[in-house]
């Protein structure tokens, strides 16, 4: 069996927070959601587990940081495309998302943009060159210095 990540996180409005998230493409998957957390779908092994705060305190006695005013992490996806990724991006805007919280990345050889969900969770969404990547390092090198 692959390993599976489930990510968690804090959501102040559960409803809010699903559409957001089935407008970037997950699926909710009923079998683990009720009215306190939501399980979506992003591909056969990442799972976003959506918890309302009183579910999340649940987990954890630990605050739940304000993301619009801090970050604990930066989640990251890659896509198969530079298009895929303005994609993804242009989907998160139009689903209430803020776009580009961290400003755009382009190396040449790998692309990358941000959006943050409605909660302020950043996602980074990148694509790498998978002919750089098969070339190794120097290849990254080179391609910096181009861009």
């Amino acid at each position: 069996m692959a390993q599976l990540i489930f990510i968690n996180l804090p959501v102040a409005d559960l409803p809010r927070s699903i559409a957001f998230y089935e407008a970037v493409g997950a699926t909710r998957n009923p079998m683990f959601s009720d009215d306190t957390a939501a399980s979506m779908v992003l591909s056969d092994v990442i799972h976003v587990m959506l918890l309302t705060h009183d579910k999340w305190r649940t987990f954890t006695d630990r605050a739940i940081p304000d993301a619009h005013a801090s970050a604990q992490v930066l989640l990251c996806l890659s896509r198969d495309s530079r298009e895929a990724v303005d994609a993804v991006v242009a989907q998160a805007g139009a689903a209430g998302g803020e776009i580009d919280p961290n400003a755009t990345q382009d190396y040449g050889f790998m692309y990358g943009r941000s959006y943050a969900d409605p909660d302020g969770h950043i996602w980074e969404i990148m694509w790498m060159d998978p002919a750089a990547v098969a070339a190794g390092p120097e290849a990254f090198a080179a391609d910096a210095m181009v861009s």
